[in-house]
């Protein structure tokens, strides 16, 4: 008879907890059903429908909006997957070193000053720190200057108003987020395993590849997912930095949807950029089941 009361409160106990659960989670699941869920439902079906008078949308549906955008607009998303591909390796490859740099210090304030370097461009809007780099990019910009008094070239260099600026530009403003995820994957490496691989034959580089990079990979998924999906989509350093020559996927959506646009085919590349982002989550996911 005790076991059976113990076990008739234990299981009302746990059944006022799975309520008062959902009842938490429910402010959060409705603000994800109105902003986030509902939105993309409209977006999904303006997609398949047909563009109106005066850029209003109307019937009848109509798959010719993903044609266009798998025909017309195909090399905006392949020149934007570049782009964004090259960004994340350039910020891997640059990233890296210095994560493990700033985590392989030994004093905690050089550490703190390190990363207090990393983030400090944060403070400043992102707005104004692509306007500073159309400033050291132009023909009579910062860059130009010094590279003509110092006689390294006779002219000055078209660099402003390409698909090099937009690159520039990304990199530098994506570049703290993959050094942070790879800070705190090699924080948490027992670098003992590196002493004990030491002891056992294997030089610098063997040590590196088989130990330190498989045991910090989550971090460089992460990092790598952390650029990727917000360079994919970019929009003001694109603006600002490439003009006509930079456009990328985050301007042709806002080009079909400015003004009297086209919205149901702006629609359809806005879904097919989602579809490209889902793919990369996909691969982040499984990174991170091969590691479990």
């Amino acid at each position: 008879m005790a076991f059976s009361l113990d076990f008739s409160r234990s299981s009302g106990h746990n059944v006022r907890e799975r309520v008062q659960g959902r009842l938490l989670a429910l402010p959060a699941l409705l603000w994800l059903i109105l902003f986030f869920l509902l939105p993309l439902f409209i977006v999904f079906a303006v997609s398949f429908m047909t563009r109106g008078r005066a850029g209003s949308v109307t019937l009848p549906l109509t798959l010719e909006n993903y044609n266009r955008v798998f025909t017309t607009y195909s090399p905006i998303f392949v020149d934007s997957i570049l782009i964004a591909f090259i960004t994340t390796v350039i910020c891997l490859i640059a990233g890296y070193p210095l994560a493990f740099f700033i985590s392989t210090r030994k004093r905690k304030t050089m550490q703190q000053i390190a990363l207090f370097l990393v983030i400090l461009p944060f403070w400043t809007n992102f707005l104004v720190r692509t306007y500073a780099w159309r400033v050291i990019l132009g023909t009579d910009g910062l860059l130009n200057a010094g590279l003509l008094n110092l006689g390294l070239i006779t002219q000055p260099l078209n660099i402003l108003n390409t698909d090099l600026a937009v690159l520039i530009g990304l990199v530098y403003g994506f570049l703290p987020f993959m050094v942070l995820p790879i800070y705190s994957s090699v924080e948490r490496f027992d670098f003992r395993l590196v002493e004990a691989a030491h002891d056992l034959g294997a030089n610098d580089l063997r040590a590196f590849l088989r130990i330190v990079l498989p045991l910090t990979l989550p971090g460089v998924a992460a990092g790598c997912i952390l650029v990727f999906i917000p360079t994919i989509g970019a929009y003001v350093t694109p603006d600002l930095l490439g003009g006509t020559q930079g456009v990328m996927i985050g301007n042709l959506i806002d080009q079909q949807f400015k003004g009297t646009g086209h919205w149901p085919r702006g629609a359809a590349a806005s879904m097919v950029m989602m579809a490209i982002v889902g793919v990369g989550l996909l691969f982040y996911t499984w990174i991170n089941r091969r590691k479990v």
